[in-house]
């Protein structure tokens, strides 16, 4: 299975089946609800290897999520379009698409023996826009 990452904001960031290793997205109600809650709220985690731009390549988007993970929540450029796609046999399986995500957590990890770094995003949608996420699949890529 391949995964597809497009972030569009004040600048647009990719990633493709090359860096990301794997994605899990999630819906959130409150546990001790007896009833389905209106308090409902959804996320993604994105995990992958962080890419070093060999040979004139451009080096992977990365850098621009770090940048983008420290944007302060009076801009608004801290809220921006998430589109993220799994393949599978030239499939589109799922494609999810927040129009307002931010990002929650965002680490990135090195050693000295493995030779590349990882990363983790856990990106969520504004609650107040949650009517707008889109889950559509089962067409081909």
């Amino acid at each position: 299975m391949g995964f597809r990452l497009k972030i569009e904001g004040q600048e647009n960031i990719e990633l493709g089946v090359k860096s990301i290793e794997t994605v899990k997205f999630l819906t959130d109600t409150p546990n001790d609800s007896n009833a389905r809650s209106t308090d409902l709220g959804t996320s993604i985690i994105v995990t992958g290897k962080i890419l070093a731009a060999v040979g004139g390549e451009e080096a992977d988007g990365t850098m621009k999520i770090a940048t983008w993970s420290v944007v302060p929540a009076e801009k608004a450029d801290c809220y921006r379009k998430l589109t993220v796609e799994m393949i599978a046999a030239d499939q589109v399986v799922r494609k999810v698409s927040f129009p307002n995500a931010f990002v929650v957590d965002y680490t990135e990890d090195y050693g000295h023996e493995d030779g590349v770094g990882t990363f983790y995003l856990h990106m969520k949608q504004k609650k107040d826009k949650m009517p707008d996420v889109k889950v559509e699949g089962g067409y081909s890529a």
